[in-house]
């Protein structure tokens, strides 16, 4: 089924008193894929900025800016309609040999790679090499990633973003974005690779059309499979029609909603609200 949903995102950041200037980056524009058309979107930035838009190495799209004026206050915006389509997965299927190929896992290294923030410790990669043995790369997935709902809760307020995968396994609690690091650890573990995605989810009991439903940012992950391939820990489905994808990466530090620095002002007070509607 098709999908028309428009989001409205706002951030930004409170300072006790003012800052000198500031430089950040906001990723927070829905991508551009075959599931999913990109009908209209815009960043609003208060106070006004020096803007340049681009998109970086893993497909996200960027808005870098920099302000040059005092201000104690920095409000950014960011408003999208998109359609989304998604089939049912149709991934061609790949075996171990397959996925083991030179030119793959060279292609791929990025999102092989077992850094220290997904690496979930030795437990839970043992248990996906032990899955591995007797079962094909796809199956393997979904193995993996039962085991972690059964562990891990999802528990508001139990992390932060700079938690690792391995703390996030051994307290068996976390929020979406712990489940993908946990989950991408793990499915790495055993070589195959997976990678971040960032977007929104619209909230679930039936949306209403033309109705505002306040809503969150979200993650998921997908994994290679002959093509890439999604599905989302935390919900135990593959992500459908009200999953808005904006941000690819190896792990949540490539795709921040909002992150930067700046000059004086003290300690920094962060604010988040999204709010999504479906049109159709």
């Amino acid at each position: 089924m098709t999908r028309q949903i428009r989001i409205v995102h706002h951030t930004g950041y409170s300072y006790p008193d003012n800052v000198l200037g500031s430089h950040n980056e906001v990723r927070m524009t829905p991508r551009a894929s075959r599931e999913q058309w990109v009908m209209n979107s815009r960043i609003d930035i208060n106070p006004n900025p020096w803007v340049l838009s681009y998109t970086d190495y893993w497909g996200t799209r960027v808005t870098a800016f920099e302000i040059r004026e005092k201000h104690s206050r920095l409000n950014v915006t960011s408003t999208a309609t998109v359609e989304v389509t998604r089939p049912a997965e149709t991934a061609p299927g790949i075996s171990w040999d397959e996925l083991h190929e030179h030119t793959l896992t060279d292609q791929l290294v990025e999102m092989l790679t077992v850094s220290e923030h997904v690496d979930p410790g030795d437990e839970l990669c043992g248990y996906a090499a032990r899955v591995a043995r007797e079962a094909e790369p796809a199956a393997t997935v979904a193995e993996v990633v039962g085991r972690i709902r059964e562990r891990v809760r999802y528990v508001p307020g139990a992390t932060h973003v700079q938690t690792r995968a391995r703390d996030v396994w051994d307290a068996g609690a976390g929020v979406c974005q712990d489940m993908v690091h946990v989950a991408i650890g793990a499915l790495r573990c055993v070589g195959i690779p997976a990678r971040y995605v960032s977007g929104y989810l619209m909230p679930p009991a039936n949306p209403v059309p033309g109705e505002p439903r306040s809503a969150e940012s979200h993650a998921w992950l997908q994994y290679w499979d002959g093509a890439w391939v999604g599905i989302d820990p935390t919900n135990d489905t593959v992500p459908g029609e009200f999953h808005v994808e904006v941000g690819l990466g190896r792990d949540y530090s490539d795709v921040p909603p909002l992150r930067g620095i700046y000059s004086g002002g003290g300690a920094s007070e962060m604010y988040v609200e999204v709010e999504m509607t479906v049109l159709n």
